[in-house]
């Protein structure tokens, strides 16, 4: 049981996130508001590379682990 993050892009992130229901609602400049019918919304940077400790936040805010995100990919 890893709980490891790799550095993924942001649209990496995205397809993820989608695969659990979560669905583009806007972008604001270098940002991309999800939404999802149940769950909170996240807001994913719109970057080449999202640091380790941004992506766990966000895996945090959408309720998931580590784990179970990195089954996403």
């Amino acid at each position: 049981m890893s709980s490891k993050v790799p550095v993924l892009s942001g649209n990496q992130v995205i397809k993820a996130f989608s695969k659990v229901g979560y669905y583009i609602h806007d972008r604001k400049e270098s940002h991309i508001h999800l939404r999802h019918p149940e769950k909170r919304p996240l807001t994913i940077p719109n970057h080449n590379e999202i640091s380790r400790g941004t992506l766990r936040a966000i895996i945090r805010e959408a309720g998931l682990t580590p784990d179970e995100f990195m089954n996403l990919l």
